[in-house]
């Protein structure tokens, strides 16, 4: 009997085990390009945590299902996702899928940026929103991720200066021409360090302080979403220009192996980078996702001839006698051994991205990222007869041939953050902790401080920078209906400020020759607080008009209180074909610590008077006191934006949008302000009295008023034969506007003496140091296992007002036209190639001197007049292509670079 139950038990459970075998179903396929390719490592999603695969690498998949309906997901890094709807029962089900090579479809991406209350796709949005994708960053043939932005964005623009010190460390950057501190940068949305270097050189960007967006690798984006709108109501402070939210690479597909090589023309700048990305996936939204940098770039050298009158004025004693040894030295080394070009940059990035769910409605969320960064550059090469080296740069008994001195920048920047968001009950909660800072330490070397003569030592240690923050964010939104969507959430924020004191050879007297050293008596460490709270809601009136509101208060430990707010809408028309859309908001920008309590002194060259070391003084401090100086306080502005988007066909996009930015009580930093001619006013007894020759300040000295047009037009999917498909894209950036609006505020003691904060050199680099006008104009084609990208970069006129220059005299660079060309192979699904040629007819930036106020050539008489003033702005030739102050591009000319990447 014992026997007969225990095999009656055997059968039952063959049975069921057959039963339940019968109830499982077999979904399998391949999955391959649209040139034919089978895809590896893809991922093959079931919605609803039921479970996924990846393809081998033959591009095939199988997948058990129980019997249902279930909607799939297909994606794969570089490609369109694809979903589809299968229906499984005990048999196996065969789905092949085609990916086509990832073109922006913007009615299917959706918006991180835009409204706190929901996200919305790019063509529901009542916003201009940008969407740069991984694969236009990596076609840009440029190594750094701003540099790449500058190849994909009209209205972004940075461009290396021709003299960096520590500049060298990260260019300025600016958006719709607003300087760097008025974009906000956020990593997944949140919010990114800033550097802790002001900008104090006279180039663009002078007096501000901006992320470093090359501290980010583009290997580790996924895409990028820029908001063209004031923001501040949604996000805080400094989004007045705009926010930029980069996205990271989430769900792991497959890993790759990059390595890319280039150099210029002229066979320096030689680069070298490589960069592995990888990462593991747990269960079905679970992800782990790193990306490892390595990358270094030699020195570029573009020098100029140097005028021997000139520097016999300038820096020698500008007798017959010492012209004739100029003479002599220049004729052996025409450039004066000047070094004018990028500098050395060695770089290490780290960035990990991670999401585990841990129950059914919570995931927790984590990225962070680390940079280490070394940069050497070159100061202006000091001539025999313009400085000596009291016998401690040469040896003894060799000839004596000038020196020069290199600066090296130590640069760390990091961030972090950490998060839980819930979902449940129609309610999103997101919490989430946030750290981030940027630390900057100088070394001055092959140089001597002249006020120790012999004694000096060679190398110094000048000091340096750091900033950091720490970030709580509590973010709520609700669905409460299928038109009603309400956020709200708050923020809190605290911030250190830190300057570094150089050791002491490198601040005593003169301090270190090209780059003085911080004085202990300016090492500072500061540090404030804010908290802010906003109110979001978003109302569809029909399926046609969507309106938004934001409200937003902030209070900060240093300043005080700011309220903003903001009202947007859309309105769908034309069997949703046509989208109008506008917005009009306030906004603030909280003056920085950087600006508040820098206080050090710095060394730029002076026409007719050589390299001058000049101060700025903090804000707080006595001098600025005895001055006049007020207090900083926030920037205001009022924003205004509309626009429309017009997609006739699923492949064709056009938007257009016009902006207003009205900004108030804009921080500038002053002009040098110095003892008058006469020397008898009230500031020269001020200046005299307490040992000031010349100094500049942060002040809210100014209202500017920018207004533009941004374009943006995409015809995708365009046949060229059966194999082939071409996309067209068309952006572009006109400023109607960019001016003062009302007076320069100045302090009494100031204006009494006929001074200004606020000089025409400054007026040119905040207004028209960045292009009037910029458009791209390119075409992706893919042909098989062919891709090529054909792009042209217009650049409108840029116009400065360089320090030396006659009052009556601007010089403007010429437009110009940059074409590029990468041309990409895919050997297999697993390595594929690509060669990129930047600026391939080598166009080099030009410029003219003209006269104010006309649109010919300027007309000032006698050569020898013509020949001053462009000594005065190119420092006697060394800098002739860009200047001393910068250029609307760069003066490499054509570059090259070769990558191959390998999928592991």
């Amino acid at each position: 009997m014992r026997k007969l139950m225990y095999a009656i038990n055997v059968v039952a459970m063959l049975l069921l085990l057959n039963l339940t075998a019968a109830a499982q179903g077999i979904l399998k396929g391949t999955i391959k390009s649209e040139s034919g390719e089978p895809l590896s490592n893809a991922s093959i999603i079931v919605a609803g945590n039921k479970g996924g695969t990846s393809t081998d690498t033959t591009g095939s998949y199988s997948l058990s299902l129980p019997a249902g309906t279930y909607k799939v997901y297909v994606t794969s890094v570089g490609f369109n996702p694809y979903s589809l709807s299968v229906k499984i029962d005990n048999s196996t089900v065969t789905r092949d899928v085609v990916l086509q090579f990832a073109v922006a479809d913007l009615s299917e991406v959706v918006v991180s940026v835009g409204s706190r209350a929901s996200q919305r796709t790019f063509t529901t949005t009542p916003l201009p929103v940008d969407n740069i994708n991984a694969s236009e960053l990596q076609s840009s043939g440029q190594l750094s991720f701003d540099k790449a932005l500058q190849l994909r964005v009209p209205s972004f623009n940075s461009v290396n200066t021709p003299v960096n010190d520590a500049t060298s460390l990260l260019d300025p950057y600016e958006i719709r021409n607003m300087g760097p501190s008025r974009t906000l940068i956020l990593i997944n949305g949140k919010r990114k360090n800033p550097s802790s270097l002001v900008y104090i050189q006279t180039s663009p960007g002078r007096g501000e302080t901006g992320a470093d967006l090359a501290a980010i690798p583009t290997e580790a984006i996924k895409r990028v979403e820029i908001l063209r709108d004031g923001a501040s109501a949604q996000y805080g402070s400094d989004a007045i220009a705009g926010v930029m939210n980069v996205i990271l690479k989430d769900r792991f597909e497959y890993t790759n192996f990059k390595i890319a090589s280039g150099l210029t023309h002229k066979g320096d700048g030689f680069s070298l980078l490589t960069s592995l990305n990888g990462g593991a996936n747990f269960g079905s939204k679970g992800f782990l996702n790193y990306t490892i940098n390595f990358q270094r770039e030699n020195k570029t050298n573009r020098p100029g001839n140097v005028d021997a009158e000139g520097d016999n004025n300038d820096l020698s004693a500008g007798t017959a006698a010492s012209l004739q040894e100029v003479r002599a030295f220049l004729a052996r080394f025409p450039d004066a051994r000047n070094i004018n070009g990028t500098p050395t940059n060695t770089a290490a990035k780290f960035v990990i991205n991670a999401g585990l769910p841990v129950s059914e409605n919570t995931s927790f969320y984590a990225n962070a990222a680390y940079v280490y960064k070394k940069v050497q550059s070159y100061a202006n090469y000091r001539t025999p007869y313009w400085k000596q080296d009291y016998g401690l740069l040469h040896a003894a008994g060799t000839e004596y041939v000038g020196y020069g001195p290199t600066f090296e920048g130590d640069l760390n920047d990091y961030n972090a953050t950490v998060g839980f968001k819930t979902i449940k009950s129609g309610w999103t909660n997101d919490i989430s902790f946030t750290t981030g800072g940027n630390k900057q330490l100088y070394t001055v070397e092959n140089t001597v401080n002249h006020s120790l003569g012999s004694k000096s030592p060679i190398r110094f240690k000048p000091g340096g920078y750091g900033f950091n923050h720490v970030v709580g964010n509590i973010d709520i939104s609700k669905e409460v209906t299928d038109r009603l969507s309400i956020g709200f959430g708050s923020e809190f924020r605290s911030e250190n400020f830190q300057i570094f004191a150089g050791d002491t050879a490198s601040y005593s007297g003169e301090g270190s020759n090209s780059f003085p050293g911080v004085n202990e008596i300016n090492a500072i460490k500061v540090n404030r607080f804010n908290i802010g709270g906003y109110f979001d809601i978003s109302y569809d009136l029909s399926k046609a008009i969507l309106i938004n509101g934001t409200i937003r208060e902030e209070y900060y430990s240093d300043f005080g209180s700011a309220f903003v707010w903001k009202i947007s809408g859309r309105a769908k028309m034309a069997d949703d074909k046509l989208t109008l859309r506008s917005s009009v908001s306030t906004g603030f920008r909280a003056p920085s610590l950087h600006q508040i309590n820098l206080q050090i002194a710095q060394q730029s060259f002076v026409p007719g008077q050589g390299i001058q070391t000049k101060g700025i003084v903090s804000n707080k401090s006595p001098q600025a006191h005895l001055l006049g100086v007020p207090a900083l306080k926030p920037e205001k502005s009022v924003n205004f934006t509309a626009g429309f988007g017009f997609t006739p066909t699923k492949n064709l996009s056009v938007t257009v949008d016009y902006y207003h930015i009205d900004i108030k009580d804009r921080i500038i930093l002053s002009s040098n302000i110095t003892n008058t001619a006469a020397g008898n006013t009230e500031l020269d007894n001020v200046l005299r009295d307490n040992g000031i020759v010349g100094v500049s300040f942060f002040t809210n000295g100014i209202r500017t008023v920018t207004e533009g047009i941004d374009v943006v037009a995409n015809y995708r999917n365009i046949p060229v034969s059966t194999s082939a498909k071409l996309t067209i894209n068309l952006a572009g950036n006109y400023t109607l506007n960019n001016k003062l609006d009302g007076n320069i505020t100045n302090p009494k003691l100031i204006s009494d003496a006929g001074q200004s904060t606020f000089d025409y050199i400054q007026e040119a680099l905040l207004l028209t140091s960045r292009p009037k006008y910029k458009a791209m104009l390119g075409g992706d084609l893919s042909y098989r296992k062919w891709n090529f990208f054909l792009g042209n970069t217009l650049f409108g006129p840029t116009t400065f007002r360089n320090d030396g220059l006659n009052k009556n005299l601007k010089l403007e660079f010429q437009t110009k036209v940059l074409t590029d060309l990468n041309i990409g192979y895919n050997f297999g699904s697993r390595v594929s190639a690509s060669i990129a040629v930047n600026n391939i007819f080598n166009i080099k930036p030009e410029w003219k001197l003209k006269a104010l106020n006309t649109d010919g050539d300027a007309v000032l008489g006698d050569a020898a007049l013509v020949k001053r003033n462009i000594n005065a702005i190119t420092f006697n030739g060394r800098y002739s292509m860009v200047t001393y102050d910068g250029s609307h591009f760069s003066q490499l000319g054509t570059t090259f670079l070769a990558t191959l990447n390998f999928k592991l």
